[in-house]
């Protein structure tokens, strides 16, 4: 007989890893048996295939001849054995057992496997016989399913049915074994008994080796005549005893082995209460007692064995409270913090193999979506499913889920659980930890259909993240806790009693507020079904900003105009807090509203807050530069280029809106986008006349200089040429910034960017565009005093950048003269100050309520602060600023103004600041003065911090800085004291 070749590379090539083993295992194969040895090789450890292969041999006959010429046999018996230990073992003791896995193996139906184990457990006459006989047919049943799940070609697919047989199998040993248990318990037949599948046992879910959760419920049986055999309290006992044999039969050990532990912890109280109750007495419980959590585990009940009519009883009697348990205040809340309270309680080196109860892990993907059945549930039946997939799947289909997300968590809940059975099945334990030896790892990596130690590792890695992602975008979404916090009468909008809501919530338009909800939510279509999940959370929140009415009815717009895309409604359902932040934004501003109606693709900046940060001065300048150059028209070209200010500015308002920037970072972000788009319309004006090589910029003034501007401010600039152009090369630059205004100034869907000259020498009277040399020669004979202080905010705008600086080094003695200001000169701007307060303001305005004007607003602040630079910037070079408030700060540190006085200051810019900022988003028209409407006061109010009814307190304590300013302003500008 001619050996098999046992050579280190003959071995090594099929996998084997322990050679000495190998060889004396194989020592008397001859070479017809290369087949099997093959075979062996493709287990997923062939290893212990081939050692377990060697000890059946003593106990089936002909066992190595059989696997080369039964290919079925090799097949199954080998992959059941490479791939759990434990059930090699119950094959050593029970070697008959091989011959079942001599025909290709199929799961077993529910009736089937009952049938075996009654017949089993029947032919025994004592009750012991007869439990040894379950637990041995039991586990013959269990070798069936384990063959077929270990043979499948997609094991993650087959998982369902794997775990639904494992289910099934439970189901008929609870039934076998409470018959056993009837024949124990004496008088047994004088109560009902139903046995309630609670968990994975009641989702039809079970693992290989999972504890299963149940409940009794028990009743008097009755008689002929239909009345209670004997009373409750007898019905009772027999109920426990019945239940607790029941209990012991399927939990002992033996030497036919064990099945697994029947647990009743989720019954009521616990292992506190009484193992058994009948209805009444459950009906009592869940109405009075039961907690949230309770009501939850009950979201999988189900009749398994007994009396399966009362076990629906019992059902019908819990059911109400599993969906309306979404109604108890904080469940949301609670039901987080309970899985939070899990995490922390896994110890610290399991908490990154913990597959069941860690981050990342089964349970992640179990509570979110029970979280989601549970709130949604209550007025959707589609959602009222025990199994995880099955409720994922109805999760999707009815838009609580993106499809997207719904496939990876299934194919993430399928992948975790094979991971999971392949753990438990090796040594039939109860476990959930992925194993940390390699070769332990090995054989579950090659058992899943992954290569190696590492792939596994990897590939539960990467999977635990990608639940966890998912996890906290379901399990923690805003949406969903809004949704859970309105009672389920109250989520079906379009009822008559919705009305009563829409007035109570604070719409004043209810007949339009219901016309928008029925336009957006009826249907059956996909939209349709997101929109009726959002709106009740939508309606909440626009109800805790200024404008109710407002915020719903520009939402209409909004899904009306992106409805069809793919992301917009995904994106509210699924981004976080998203549909929230839109939500105060629509009934806040105005303004902000304007500009999405016109770019509303913008609302994906609301996605994240980072999106929500303004962006730099670079990032703008080229991104308004790439829309620009993609145009050769220079009126499209900046068309192009004032849409993308127009998002930016929007990016602005929603931040300011939500309260992620202050007045300073709007300031400085507002100035950056209008730098940014006037640098790039320049160059496509240049491009279009002519000039690119010609040295034009502009010098920035006022706001824009101060990078201070506001949401309504005008581009204040001076235009300024090199000395040495032709004339016609003057005359096409002339063209180019009379063009520039054109376009800049120009009506259209996005806001205008007027450019004032009025700050240039001469102001309306002087040319608009100069040379160097005659800025040089202007500001060296003719400056004013006035044009001194209006160079303070001078800086470089745009354009040639050289030449702009020039300028600015031209008038730097005339706005930081040495020695400060003559008393000529410092008399001269306060009589320009009175003359503007008392010219420029407004008819009929009311001067307390005016920002800029008014005691104490920003001019008062604004020219305080310039006349002390310059004063005094000769001497303190820090004073050299275009800003407001570094001035101001910097007069405070060099002693030039107190601290009170320079914090009163402070406080009055910034709060007049604020108020016209937020007039503008509120109202989506500049102002200067307090909205006189009652509404609009309120909603200004609101958004600054003070409450939804603060215009009052608004009013009052603007007045109370103003007036700390103005008494600053007398003593320091006016000289007053």
């Amino acid at each position: 007989m001619t050996r098999l070749d046992t050579g280190v590379t003959a071995l090594l090539r099929r996998g084997l890893t322990d050679l000495d083993a190998a060889r004396t295992a194989l020592a008397d194969w001859p070479q017809e048996a290369a087949p099997v040895l093959d075979a062996v090789g493709l287990t997923p450890d062939p290893d212990l295939a081939l050692t377990s292969v060697q000890r059946l041999r003593s106990g089936v006959d002909g066992l190595l001849d059989r696997l080369v010429a039964e290919p079925v046999l090799r097949r199954q018996l080998l992959a059941v054995l490479a791939t759990s230990q434990g059930l090699g073992q119950h094959l050593e003791r029970h070697p008959h057992l091989v011959e079942d896995l001599t025909r290709p193996a199929t799961l077993p139906a529910r009736e089937e496997m009952g049938q075996e184990l009654a017949e089993a457990t029947g032919s025994e006459e004592d009750v012991a016989g007869a439990a040894n006989a379950l637990r041995l047919t039991y586990r013959r049943l269990l070798l069936r399913v384990a063959t077929v799940d270990v043979t499948a070609e997609d094991p993650a697919a087959l998982l369902p049915d794997v775990a639904g047989a494992l289910t099934d199998l439970a189901d008929a040993t609870l039934v076998a074994a409470l018959d056993l248990a009837r024949r124990e318990v004496e008088g047994s037949e004088q109560v009902r008994l139903a046995v309630v599948g609670l968990g994975k046992c009641g989702a039809h879910e079970l693992n290989y080796v999972s504890d299963v959760d149940v409940l009794f419920v028990a009743e008097p049986a009755t008689g002929a005549d239909g009345e209670p055999v004997v009373g409750v309290d007898r019905a009772l006992a027999l109920g426990t005893r019945v239940a607790a044999a029941m209990t012991r039969i399927c939990s002992a050990h033996s030497l036919a082995g064990t099945i697994w532990e029947v647990d009743a912890a989720l019954r009521p109280e616990g292992r506190a209460g009484p193992l058994v109750r009948t209805l009444s007495s459950m009906r009592g419980y869940y109405e009075r007692w039961a907690k949230p959590w309770e009501f939850q585990a009950m979201l999988k009940a189900r009749p398994v064995a007994g009396d399966l009519g009362l076990g629906e009883e019992f059902l019908a009697l819990v059911h109400p409270g599993v969906w309306s348990v979404g109604d108890t205040p904080r469940f949301v809340a609670d039901t987080q913090a309970m899985r939070r309270r899990v995490i922390e309680l896994i110890p610290a080196r399991e908490s990154g193999r913990e597959m069941k109860l860690g981050e990342g892990g089964l349970r992640d993907i179990e509570f979110s979506v029970q979280l989601l059945q549970l709130v949604h549930g209550r007025t959707d039946e589609s959602l009222r499913t025990s199994s995880t997939l099955e409720g994922l799947e109805a999760l999707v289909e009815g838009g609580y889920v993106g499809r997207t997300d719904g496939a990876e968590l299934a194919s993430a809940y399928r992948f975790e659980r094979l991971l999971e059975h392949r753990v438990q099945l090796f040594r039939l334990r109860r476990t959930h930890l992925l194993p940390t030896d390699q070769a332990d790892l090995r054989r579950l990596a090659r058992s899943v259909g992954l290569r190696d130690a590492e792939a596994v590792s990897e590939a539960w890695q990467t999977t635990s993240r990608q639940v966890l992602t998912l996890h906290r975008r379901l399990f923690y979404s805003p949406l969903l806790e809004a949704v859970a916090r309105i009672p389920s009468e109250r989520l079906a909008l379009t009822t008559g009693a919705a009305r009563d809501w829409l007035r109570a919530l604070g719409f004043t338009d209810t007949e339009g507020a219901l016309a928008h909800i029925g336009a957006l939510s009826t249907g059956m279509s996909r939209s349709a079904g997101i929109q009726r999940q959002l709106l009740p959370a939508m309606m909440g929140w626009f109800a805790e900003a200024p404008n109710p009415d407002h915020g719903l009815r520009a939402f209409a717009q909004v899904s009306q105009a992106l409805g069809s895309t793919s992301w917009y409604l995904r994106a509210l359902r699924d981004e976080g807090a998203m549909a929230q932040r839109l939500a105060r934004i629509l009934a806040s501003s105005r303004y902000a509203v304007e500009l999405l109606r016109r770019s509303p693709e913008a609302v994906q900046l609301l996605a994240k807050t980072e999106d929500l940060v303004p962006r730099t001065h670079a990032q703008l300048c080229e991104a308004a530069r790439a829309s620009g150059r993609r145009h050769a028209d220079p009126e499209k070209a900046v068309t192009a280029i004032r849409s993308v200010r127009r998002r930016e500015l929007f990016r602005v308002a929603a931040a300011d809106v939500l309260g992620l920037v202050d007045v300073e970072q709007v300031g400085q972000a507002v100035t950056d986008i209008s730098t940014a788009t006037i640098e790039a319309a320049l160059e496509a004006v240049r491009r279009d006349t002519g000039t690119t090589d010609v040295p034009i910029a502009l010098v920035s003034m006022g706001r824009w200089g101060g990078q201070e501007m506001s949401y309504a401010s005008d581009a204040d600039a001076m235009f300024v040429v090199a000395d040495d152009l032709e004339p016609e090369q003057r005359t096409a630059a002339s063209a180019a910034i009379t063009r520039l205004r054109a376009l800049m100034s120009r009506p259209g869907p996005d806001p205008a960017l007027p450019i004032d000259a009025d700050l240039r020498p001469e102001g309306k009277g002087g040319p608009m565009l100069r040379s160097l040399g005659s800025y040089r020669s202007y500001y060296q004979r003719w400056s004013s005093t006035w044009e001194s202080q209006a160079l303070i905010r001078a800086t470089v705008g745009a354009g040639d950048v050289e030449l702009a600086q020039a300028v600015l080094d031209v008038v730097e003695r005339l706005r930081w003269p040495e020695g400060g200001l003559s008393e000529t000169q410092r008399r001269e701007i306060r009589r320009l100050k009175a003359r503007m307060e008392s010219e420029r303001l407004p008819r009929g305005a009311d001067p307390s309520r005016h920002t800029k004007l008014g005691p104490g607003g920003l001019s008062d602040v604004e020219w305080t602060v310039q006349l002390l630079q310059l004063d005094h910037a000769a001497e303190v070079p820090e004073l050299r600023t275009t800003q407001t408030l570094p001035a101001l700060r910097s007069a405070r540190e060099h002693g030039l103004l107190d601290a009170d006085d320079a914090a009163a200051l402070e406080e009055a810019w910034v709060l007049a600041s604020r108020v016209r900022n937020t007039v503008m988003l509120v109202r989506g028209k500049a102002s200067d003065s307090f909205p006189t409407d009652p509404v609009e006061l309120a909603a200004v109010a609101e958004l600054l911090g003070h409450g939804a009814h603060g215009g009052s307190h608004l009013l009052e304590r603007y007045g109370r800085v103003a007036r700390r300013a103005r008494a600053v302003v007398d003593r320091v500008f006016w000289d007053e004291g």
